[in-house]
């Protein structure tokens, strides 16, 4: 069997990236046309799942990172590797320094587009607000 082209495969991504982009944008709008009560609902079951998953993700990544840091601490004072410290933390000051330039210039943006959802469906944010910290509590 013959393998597909690059060009293919990123024609096909890009088509499920749209098709998923245009279902988003579908939900999201008829959010807003239905009663109150469905929208607390839907709020409230969305922020509910958002926050558990949250939580379980979070969990998983402070128990991956947090194990890698002893490893590497361990590996250390053993003797096993040398970490250069200094060109560590200088590399890090620039990714911050990065990634701070590029989220204050776009996230005006991103942030406008929330408050404008939240005025709209105000049901529905309440409800997603309090689905999510019922979310985080329960897991």
């Amino acid at each position: 069997m013959a393998k597909p082209k690059k060009d293919d495969t990123s024609e096909e991504a890009k088509k499920i990236v749209d098709d998923a982009k245009n279902f988003i944008e579908k939900a999201i709008g008829d959010i807003g046309k239905t009663s109150a009560t469905k929208q607390l609902i839907l709020g409230t079951a969305s922020g509910w799942i958002t926050g558990f998953i949250t939580m379980k993700i979070g969990k998983l990544a402070a128990v991956g990172i947090g194990g890698g840091v002893i490893l590497l601490h361990i590996a250390s004072q053993k003797g096993y590797i040398d970490i250069n410290w200094d060109k560590i933390n200088k590399k890090v000051d620039k990714i911050t320094d990065k990634i701070e330039k590029e989220t204050t210039g776009k996230s005006p943006d991103w942030f406008d587009k929330v408050i404008v959802f939240v005025k709209d469906n105000s049901y529905y944010s309440a409800g997603f607000t309090g689905g999510f910290f019922f979310g985080i509590a329960s897991s």
